[in-house]
C-alpha cells in the first residue's frame, strides 16, 4: 500500500422517528429548502424529502449534517448531472 492512498471514509445516516435524520460521510450541501435537501456524501448524491425541513447541524470539515422536520424519502444517485435546478431531484429519479 502507498502513502497515496486516501482512506475510506464512513457514510452512515440515523433516521428517529421519522422526524430527525443525522447523515456522515457529507462532502457538500447542493441545495436545501424546507421539502428537500440534496447533498454530495461519500456513496454519492443523497436526497432527503420532507415537510418542514431544517437543517439543525452542518459540519464539513467533520462531514457531519443533522435534519429535523418530516421526513417522507431518501434517495441515492451516482449521477452527479442531476445537480441541475430544472427539475426535482425525485422527478429526474422517477420519469
Amino acid at each position: 500500500m502507498d502513502n497515496y492512498t486516501k482512506p475510506i471514509s464512513s457514510h452512515r445516516l440515523v433516521i428517529e422517528n421519522r422526524e430527525s435524520l443525522e447523515v456522515t460521510g457529507v462532502v457538500h450541501v447542493d441545495s436545501f429548502d424546507d421539502e428537500e435537501v440534496v447533498l454530495e456524501t461519500e456513496q454519492g448524491l443523497l436526497a432527503i424529502r420532507g415537510e418542514d425541513l431544517h437543517i439543525k447541524q452542518l459540519n464539513l470539515e467533520k462531514g457531519e449534517l443533522a435534519i429535523e422536520g418530516l421526513i417522507l424519502e431518501l434517495a441515492y444517485s451516482e449521477d452527479k448531472r442531476l445537480r441541475d435546478r430544472g427539475k426535482g431531484l425525485f422527478e429526474r429519479l422517477f420519469k
